[in-house]
């Protein structure tokens, strides 16, 4: 999508269906129920894309929703991250549930350098940095 998106353009399903496509390409406006019962469709059209939460994140900037559009911009990168890994590194935010800042530092390195989850990344670098500042690593 390369025209900027604008707060009339949301929701971005109903407004411009053939923007908003699966990871094989297929537009939401063509996954029809005929199209499920023809084996046409498979679990990779329904789920949300990179493409779709970085519009997403376009039309909050444009709402002057700037956290929200923060929040878009992590999950897109979040996208092709394996769930027990998002899943392990929620548990690690916990306060309490790491012992050493490192611990957190090590898995935003990972994030960044093996999925380019370079806001991911910053989160947890800070995140390490306030936990500390708070006393929230185990003993």
């Amino acid at each position: 999508m390369t025209e900027k998106l604008t707060l009339a353009d949301y929701p971005l399903a109903e407004t411009r269906p053939e923007t908003v496509k699966g990871a094989r390409g297929i537009p939401i406006d063509q996954i029809t129920i005929a199209a499920v019962m023809a084996g046409e469709i498979t679990m990779d059209d329904l789920r949300i894309t990179p493409q779709a939460l970085l519009a997403q994140a376009e039309i909050a900037a444009a709402a002057g929703r700037r956290t929200l559009a923060r929040n878009f911009e992590r999950a897109a990168e979040l996208v092709n991250v394996p769930q027990d890994i998002i899943m392990e590194t929620y548990e690690m935010l916990r306060p309490g549930r790491v012992h050493d800042p490192a611990e957190l530092v090590a898995r935003a390195e990972m994030l960044d350098r093996d999925y380019n989850a370079t806001q991911i990344a910053a989160f947890l670098r800070e995140a390490a940095d306030i936990y500390t500042q708070r006393g929230f690593f185990c003993r």
